[in-house]
């Protein structure tokens, strides 16, 4: 039997926790339903005081982290937290606790945001990993030796295995269902969940939320510029011309605050229009394209597909609100 921890950490989301556990208490069910045993034995972890502050989990018994348990696969759920870093700081114990499960050879699984949790354990270094997309930029800063890989659903990489977005977690399942368990019981989740298998990439959920609190007025000044005039096929040096400043400072300064240049600030913006005109209006293609900055429709669907993963009318067919 292999045996499952799953954590509960400090600020865990619950929608992650529910989901790991309904995926695999149906695996089990299915093999009892089957007459075989159940493949999975099942523990929840938490850092809380033995006191009993959590002393019962539905209807699991709540672990501690002192417990000399040897687990084969450890699962670290998104968390529900604003401030990741306050949240990694109020999480620390589980810290030394992972890393000694993983030397003792099991398999630690992340969703979405729970992948700054395994980042803080050093283990990630020089590995891949994924989280989701719209906390990309904050992992990439807080762990520069992590191979990030924003696109992709899931990564494996060493025993270590990561996922992006909530709903990727069902995808990690998967992964490890038929590692674990054979393809044909791994379709039967699938087919119980209704998840789309071969879905690869998260970027067409991603969103451009572009840092605004700073207190570089230059820098403010071009963000506005470019809010103001994306739509407008020109340049970026048109866009900022009226900035006071050269060129070269404007793109220092840019960069430095942003995290992207200024023409990658522009090009984003102009995507995230596209999206917005693709999902909520019927306007033609052409239309979208020129409202979005766009004069060359070669030039716009090469970037579109480049940054959102599919194409403007694969977007479109996708997620019209209409």
């Amino acid at each position: 039997m292999t045996r499952l921890g799953i954590l509960l950490t400090n600020k865990y989301r619950l929608l992650s926790v529910a989901a790991i556990l309904d995926v695999f208490e149906s695996v089990n069910k299915f093999y009892t339903a089957d007459g075989k045993d159940p493949v999975f034995e099942i523990l929840l972890f938490s850092d809380t005081n033995p006191d009993g502050s959590l002393p019962e989990f539905s209807g699991y018994p709540i672990q501690s982290l002192r417990s000399p348990i040897a687990q084969d696969l450890v699962f670290i759920p998104a968390f529900n937290a604003v401030d990741i870093a306050q949240a990694i700081q109020e999480n620390y114990g589980f810290i030394p606790w992972l890393q000694q499960q993983y030397q003792s050879g099991a398999e630690l699984a992340c969703v979405c945001t729970g992948a700054f949790l395994l980042g803080a354990t050093g283990l990630l270094n020089g590995k891949t990993a994924t989280t989701h997309v719209d906390a990309s930029e904050a992992f990439a800063q807080a762990f520069p030796q992590v191979k990030l890989q924003v696109d992709k659903v899931v990564t494996g990489d060493e025993r270590l295995y990561t996922s992006g977005g909530s709903t990727s977690s069902f995808h990690l399942m998967l992964h490890l269902l038929q590692k674990h368990c054979g393809r044909e019981i791994a379709v039967r989740i699938a087919k119980m969940f209704s998840i789309d298998m071969d879905r690869e990439q998260q970027t067409y959920f991603s969103t451009f939320s572009p840092v605004q609190a700073h207190n570089d007025e230059l820098v403010a000044m071009a963000q506005q510029s470019i809010e103001s005039s994306y739509h407008n096929a020109g340049t970026i040096e048109e866009l900022i011309k009226e900035i006071p400043g050269s060129r070269r400072n404007i793109a220092r300064r840019f960069k430095l605050v942003t995290g992207i240049t200024p023409i990658e600030y522009l090009q984003k913006t102009r995507i995230e229009a596209a999206k917005r005109l693709l999902i909520q209006t019927n306007q033609q293609m052409t239309e979208v394209m020129i409202n979005s900055g766009y004069s060359d429709p070669k030039a716009f669907r090469k970037i579109f597909r480049k940054t959102v993963g599919m194409t403007p009318t694969g977007y479109r067919e996708k997620f019209y609100m209409g």
